[in-house]
Parts: C-alpha cells; sequence; structure tokens
C-alpha cells in the first residue's frame, strides 16, 4: 500500500498539428514529455515554470480533460487514464478542477444555486432538499451570503466569482483538486484572500492540490513539494523550502532570482541574478541534448548532445550536467 493519492509515470501528452488542404498530420507539439512525480494524501503540489512549459497540460491530464499520449496517471491506484468514460464515472466527483479565469468558467446564464446544484444531480448527490442545503453550506464555507445563490456571475467580483469557482469544485466532496493559476486573474488584494481560503478547506477536507503558477513566492507559502518544468520536461523538484532556499538547476534560479523584492531583506533571501539569453525551442522541434541549452549560462558542449537525467543531489532531483555523478533517479 502507499499514502501517496497520485502517482504520475512516463507521462506524455502531444497534439497533432495539421497542415495542407486535407488537414494530414505534419508534426505534434510536445506539450508533456515523460513526467513523473507523486502526491502524498492531503499534501500540495506545486506545478511551476513559464507559459508553454506544460504545467497546465499535465494539471489537465490529472483531472481526465486530456488523455495522455503515453504513460499512466494513477489515482488511488487506478490508471485513469486508461478507462473507458463510464468506468471514469465513479472517479469524476473525486477529481476537481479549479480554473484561471472565474469568469469563462461560469455560464453567465445560470444563476450560483443552479451552477453548483448542476454537480450533485450530474452524480445523483443527495436529494433536493439536501442539495439545497449543501449549497447554502458551501456558500458560506467560501466566505459569501446565502443571498448570492440567486445571483448570475456578472453580479460579483473577480475574487467572489472565483470563490464560487471553488465552491464549485468541492460541491461533490472530492479528494483532489487541480488548481490552475486560481489567483492570476485577480487583483493582488484579493490573491491573499483566496490563497488562506484554499488553505483553511485544505485542512478542514483533507484535500488534495495540484497547485499551477508561474508565481515562486506564491507556491512556495501553499506546496510541500515543487515541480519546476521546463518545455515538457522536470527540471528540478523536491521539497518547497530546500527548492527555494537552495536550489540547484539554472532554470530555477533564474526564475527565483527573477522576483521583484521590496527591501534588501527580500533581496538578500534570494539567488544571485542569471541572465537568460537565447529563445525557448520550439515543442514542435526539440533540439537534442538539454532543453535549456539554448538559454543557459552554463551551457557545456555536453549538453548540446546528450539530455542529462534526474539526478538526486542532496534533497532535490536536478536534471542538470553540472551534477556529474550523483545518484540517479530511476525516472528519466
Amino acid at each position: 500500500m502507499t499514502d501517496n493519492l497520485v502517482e504520475v509515470e512516463g507521462l506524455r501528452k502531444y497534439f497533432p498539428v495539421l497542415g495542407g488542404l486535407l488537414k494530414r498530420k505534419v508534426g505534434e507539439i510536445k506539450a508533456v514529455d515523460g513526467v513523473d512525480f507523486s502526491i502524498a494524501t492531503g499534501k500540495t503540489l506545486g506545478l511551476v515554470g513559464e507559459s508553454g512549459s506544460g504545467k497546465t497540460t499535465v494539471g489537465k491530464v490529472i483531472a481526465r480533460l486530456y488523455l495522455p499520449t503515453e504513460g499512466s496517471v494513477k489515482f488511488e491506484g487506478t490508471d485513469i487514464g486508461k478507462l473507458s468514460d463510464r468506468a471514469f464515472k465513479p472517479f469524476r466527483p473525486k477529481i476537481q478542477m479549479v480554473f484561471q479565469d472565474p469568469t469563462s468558467s461560469l455560464n453567465p446564464r445560470r444563476r450560483i444555486k443552479d451552477l453548483l446544484l448542476d454537480p450533485l444531480r450530474a452524480n445523483n448527490i443527495g436529494n433536493e432538499d439536501q442539495r439545497r442545503r449543501t449549497i447554502m453550506g458551501l456558500l458560506e464555507l467560501v466566505g459569501l451570503p446565502a443571498e448570492y445563490a440567486y445571483r448570475y456571475p456578472h453580479m460579483l467580483s473577480g475574487g467572489q466569482k472565483q470563490r464560487i469557482g471553488i465552491a464549485r469544485a468541492i460541491v461533490s466532496n472530492p479528494d483532489l483538486i487541480v488548481l490552475d493559476e486560481p489567483t492570476s486573474a485577480l487583483d493582488v488584494s484579493v490573491q491573499a484572500q483566496i490563497v488562506e481560503l484554499l488553505q483553511t478547506i485544505q485542512k478542514e477536507l483533507n484535500l488534495t492540490y495540484v497547485f499551477i503558477s508561474h508565481n515562486v513566492i506564491l507556491v512556495r507559502n501553499v506546496a510541500d513539494e515543487i515541480v519546476v518544468m521546463y518545455l515538457g520536461r522536470v527540471m528540478e523538484r523536491g521539497p518547497a523550502n530546500e527548492m527555494f532556499t537552495a536550489p540547484k538547476h539554472p532554470y530555477t534560479i533564474s526564475l527565483l532570482s527573477s522576483i521583484p523584492t521590496l527591501t534588501d531583506e527580500e533581496a538578500d533571501i534570494l539567488p544571485d541574478k542569471i541572465p537568460l539569453t537565447g529563445e525557448t525551442p520550439s515543442p514542435m522541434n526539440i533540439p537534442p541534448g538539454c532543453r535549456f541549452a539554448s538559454r543557459c549560462p552554463y551551457v557545456m558542449n555536453i549538453c548540446k548532445t546528450v539530455e542529462p537525467e534526474l539526478v538526486l543531489v542532496g534533497g532535490q532531483e536536478v536534471r542538470c550536467h553540472l551534477f556529474p555523478g550523483q545518484e540517479a533517479s530511476t525516472k528519466n
């Protein structure tokens, strides 16, 4: 038996590129290209990286909004990527997602109560009286008055809409929630409130989170473990505190060193800035060797021809030729 709720092994997700009059496949975008990690029950895994790193695609595969091209996503020991839609149906209430833009994720023509009742009805949870009591309790849990049940999404602020998005995600009593940049569309003053709400709900309901964000500081404050992705690959992963205080991979260091600071004390905590030059390769035409080589200030000849494996360096796993001779990970 394992304490891991989620186990991702060898995950790949490729999207076909069609061209010509007949719309034939002329290539493929390797959005996720071999990713491995696990998430313990009740813990938070942070997925970070720049746009195009593949972190959101990983989240959508875990939530089974996409099916994997290769590899497996095991939830409670079951490879949900290989299940038929009918076989997956009992798992749907257990795996939910909160999206980046609360406005586009809520149907503007339906009242809040109907948006929250839909998952209960779809999964045949309770009778109508029980369902109404459930949604009123949810509104209280996410900090909204009961009368908001009769409002439409356009009558709510951005932060209030995201609270409804969170309420809709937890209405079916899930075990896992994938949070895709849940605060990036909100004002800074509201972001902290949403993060605090998510942490409170996690403790009360013993939820497991996948927290996707480009904001490394935010992820550090909420995650138990961090996975840094670049061009579909895991560059570094490890405990959140160690990843922040002692980053190993040049890409991780560059992400941390680019964080804006307000005081000298904050600046002292962050690593020295690593300037990045060059451009990110296309996921349709990934070059040989290390995927970060074209932008890395420490690039060596071997980096241009041989892709490094994940190696164990202290408490972190790092994919970089700067750390030869370390204990090699079994995940490549």
